[in-house]
């Protein structure tokens, strides 16, 4: 049987608050591609401007001849929501997928988007949530118990 052919997808620039060399980026990646038994094609690294995403939408209209893009992760996609959903819709219309190697998540289908948009959605909101718990709140439930 043929193997499946993927273009990696890295990041020269921090996203999401991590920066992870290049390097290890294609070597995630390309391990990625093993376990999963494709063809793990030379990864395509996006510009360093911030918000480009240039790189990204040029691989997108090459998927022609290959199966899809394997992102070192999902969080490398547009961080513009509508940006995001456009490109990864592109990627369904043309019945190819999009993985983020990291998380072990692909896009194939519109299920799959929502997920991913779940979990952007989560990720955008961490940070207005409690960083710890409170000494008043951990006592008023310590007293409740017993």
């Amino acid at each position: 049987m043929k193997k499946k052919k993927f273009r990696g997808y890295i990041f020269s620039r921090e996203f999401m608050g991590e920066r992870v060399p290049q390097n290890v980026q294609n070597l995630f990646i390309r391990d990625f591609c093993n376990k999963k038994n494709f063809q793990y094609l030379l990864s395509a690294t996006e510009y360093a401007m911030e918000s480009s995403s240039m790189v990204l939408a040029q691989a997108i209209n090459d998927l022609k001849k290959i199966d899809g893009i394997v992102a070192y992760s999902v969080f490398q996609l547009p961080s513009k929501k509508q940006k995001r959903i456009e490109y990864l819709q592109k990627i369904i219309n043309l019945k190819k997928t999009f993985y983020g190697a990291l998380e072990d998540l692909k896009v194939s289908n519109n299920k799959d988007l929502e997920q991913i948009e779940e979990i952007w959605d989560i990720k955008n909101n961490l940070q207005f949530c409690p960083k710890n718990i409170s000494e008043n709140l951990k006592t008023k439930k310590y007293e409740e118990k017993n």
